[in-house]
């Protein structure tokens, strides 16, 4: 099995998110949308992490200061995609095995879609390989070229597509794995010759394709993983499936939601079995409940709280003008 790194683009300013706040330390359910992708790639046997900041990079840094197998890369200007994997250049000299890629704000990542993308590379041997979605709307998103045999041809961004190409609904989310020699070599002939004249690692892949090594990309990724997260609306969004996707391994394993669409569990929570969560229920930070426990209607389960086995939560007052005054009273 070959060695694998893993670099994560993290330093992009999001000027349609109207924040202060680097865009990757926006929370999806209690976690930065960073540490769903970190975590991804650890859990794919990345020895290692390059993580490329720059809009603010020291919060960014003092979010994950006690990661011991991140290394940060600074990306003073933001000239592409191709640029940010250049600056990780003098860490990934001489190394000779994969090289993972990936955006840092794409939460809803999957561990099994980047196994499917490491286990086609291995088969096919390939010097490059993607992973893509199809969309039934793509706007935004890269195309995927094929020729008449399925072959990848290249990658358009959607800024430089023709009208032709525009109507190509297979995209690239940004997953790639590259055989790190290779990528090195490539990235040597980017040019910004583009709208935006910018550095794509899009056109790596070009570059690749036209010295005749092999790049194979795989239909892999949800249409909901494709999502970047670009705005506040998009940040809800996220927020959403990532809940779903909690509550729905909670049940698997044995947990009780009377009503998910009136419950909300942060990612960080620890819920025993055939414990039963009522309607209303907001369980937010590092929460630990036992088994067998009953918690809510309308109850706020704060960080640090521990329940044992067996506990019960009683249903909280619901909020009437009287209640209200005598918590005003008591300040």
């Amino acid at each position: 099995m070959s060695e694998r790194v893993a670099i994560i683009l993290a330093a992009g300013v999001s000027s349609r998110m109207n924040t202060r706040l680097p865009k990757v330390l926006h929370e999806v359910c209690g976690r930065p949308m960073l540490a769903y992708v970190l975590d991804a790639c650890r859990q794919v046997g990345a020895g290692k992490i390059y993580v490329v900041v720059g809009y603010c990079a020291e919060q960014v840094r003092e979010r994950f200061r006690t990661a011991c197998d991140i290394v940060w890369v600074q990306q003073d200007e933001q000239k592409g995609t191709a640029h940010a994997v250049m600056c990780c250049r003098r860490f990934l000299e001489g190394f000779e095995g994969e090289t993972l890629i990936l955006c840092g704000d794409g939460p809803l990542i999957r561990v099994e879609t980047l196994q499917i993308l490491i286990k086609k590379h291995a088969s096919e041997h390939s010097a490059a390989t993607l992973a893509t979605a199809v969309l039934e709307d793509p706007t935004g998103y890269g195309r995927i070229v094929r020729d008449a045999y399925g072959n990848i041809q290249g990658i358009v961004e959607d800024s430089d597509c023709t009208s032709e190409q525009l109507a190509i609904k297979e995209v690239n989310p940004s997953y790639y794995l590259f055989n790190n020699e290779i990528l090195l070599e490539a990235l040597e002939e980017v040019r910004p010759d583009n709208v935006k004249q910018e550095y794509y690692l899009t056109d790596a892949l070009s570059v690749i394709i036209s010295t005749g090594h092999k790049v194979v990309a795989v239909t892999a990724v949800r249409p909901e993983e494709a999502m970047g997260v670009n705005s506040r609306a998009e940040l809800s969004e996220a927020g959403k499936i990532m809940q779903r996707r909690i509550q729905r391994e909670l049940m698997n394993k044995g947990v009780t939601i009377v009503d998910p669409d009136n419950t909300w569990i942060d990612a960080r929570a620890q819920v025993g079995q055939d414990t039963v969560i009522e309607p209303f229920v907001y369980i937010h930070g590092e929460v630990k409940i036992g088994q067998g426990c009953r918690v809510g209607p309308f109850a706020y389960l704060r960080d640090g709280t521990v329940l044992e086995d067996g506990s019960c939560v009683e249903p909280q007052k619901p909020v009437s003008q009287e209640n209200m005054e005598e918590f005003l009273r008591k300040g």
